[in-house]
């Protein structure tokens, strides 16, 4: 009886052990990575560049989305058929385009005035 009760407990005794070498795996490599050296420069952007990144995504976004509004806009017309209120919808977004566009163009103007309001410019003062 006791060779039975032990063969029962086999595959919970083995499923243990490989659970105990994975968490011995586990333990090791992150012990590893927490002992390493860390880095010496965590950020090597400065603020001048972080802000033309964020201009460059913000044109990027909206000259998308206005080529979006652009593209729906213009589908929207044709597909009309003379209906007023699809007309004026499309309007809607073809104006709704233009604006992006116009927002587009400006971003890099805006973000030129709040660089040299911040001081963030690069410049001597």
């Amino acid at each position: 009886m006791f060779a039975r009760l032990r063969r029962s407990y086999r595959p919970v005794v083995r499923a243990l052990g490989h659970w105990l070498i994975r968490l011995g795996f586990v333990a090791a490599c992150s012990t590893s990575v927490l002992l390493a050296d860390p880095p010496y420069v965590w950020a090597v952007a400065d603020i001048p560049t972080v802000i033309t990144n964020l201009r460059n995504w913000i044109v990027g976004m909206l000259a998308g989305l206005a080529t979006l509004f652009l593209t729906f806009g213009g589908v929207r017309y044709l597909m009309a058929g003379g209906d007023p209120g699809e007309v004026e919808a499309s309007k809607r977004g073809l104006k709704a385009a233009a604006i992006g566009y116009g927002l587009a163009i400006l971003a890099p103007v805006i973000v030129t005035v709040l660089q040299s309001i911040v001081g963030a410019g690069g410049g001597k003062r």
